[in-house]
């Protein structure tokens, strides 16, 4: 493979160049999963010692877009604590199945160690409020959809995104497993449940497809029974809750 093209070599080259102070780097996303494609950007996490600042930054390096994960020794809890609470674990899963790329003190190796033991012991669920806002908004979403003509593709097609977003937040909560956005929705919604998972993302996509919103209007309905079934009359929510 050319050095120049090889993501780790890059990633490795990012980090040297930029952050010639790190503590410890490691590289996560497609790249670290062998799914990276020329045009994907390189995700890396990058422990910094406490005299740095804890940051986010997307920056170009050899061509290619990459998005830096900066964080000091001190700030790393905090930081993996904020990431659980979210349920998405995105910096979490890139220290436990990222590909490590310097680690001259230990620090990558210790700080891999604590993110594995948080993805273990899963998110954080949801609370009873919100999963009851979760299985009405669901439910609003789902009767929406039936409800519009096919000739609102538009409608439809924004109604089908929000209940497959809402049904996916609803199913990982329910199997104590850890959502995602974008292209991780999918990822995470079928590891957490490969049967219905598939037929809420099959159903998205027949009314892509075919704009029949059947199929994941069904779906929807399985994942409301799993909480007691569509909610309408008798919701309430507390004002600014």
């Amino acid at each position: 493979m050319n050095a120049q093209a090889d993501p780790v070599v890059q990633a490795l080259r990012l980090v040297t160049s930029r952050c010639p102070g790190a503590l410890g780097a490691i590289l996560g996303g497609s790249a670290a999963q062998g799914r990276a494609t020329p045009a994907s950007d390189l995700d890396v996490a990058v422990l910094l010692p406490d005299s740095d600042t804890s940051r986010r930054e997307v920056v170009r390096h050899d061509g290619r877009l990459a998005e830096l994960f900066l964080h000091t020794l001190a700030d790393l809890p905090e930081v993996f604590e904020g990431d659980r609470a979210r349920r998405r674990g995105t910096v979490l899963f890139i220290y436990d199945q990222g590909l490590p790329l310097l680690d001259p003190h230990g620090h990558l190796s210790r700080a891999r160690h604590r993110a594995r033991a948080a993805l273990a012991a899963g998110p954080p669920p949801l609370t009873p409020a919100e999963r009851e806002r979760g299985r009405y908004l669901l439910t609003c979403f789902m009767d929406d959809l039936l409800d519009t003509r096919p000739a609102d593709r538009y409608e439809q097609l924004s109604l089908a995104d929000a209940t497959l977003r809402e049904a996916a937040h609803l199913l990982t909560d329910h199997h104590t497993a850890w959502t995602g956005i974008g292209k991780w929705l999918p990822r995470r919604l079928l590891s957490a449940d490969s049967a219905r998972g598939s037929a809420l993302l099959g159903g998205h996509r027949t009314v892509a497809e075919h704009g029949d919103p059947a199929p994941l209007a069904a779906a929807a309905e399985q994942v409301l029974a799993l909480l007691g079934g569509p909610l309408r009359e008798g919701y309430a929510q507390r004002w600014g809750g």
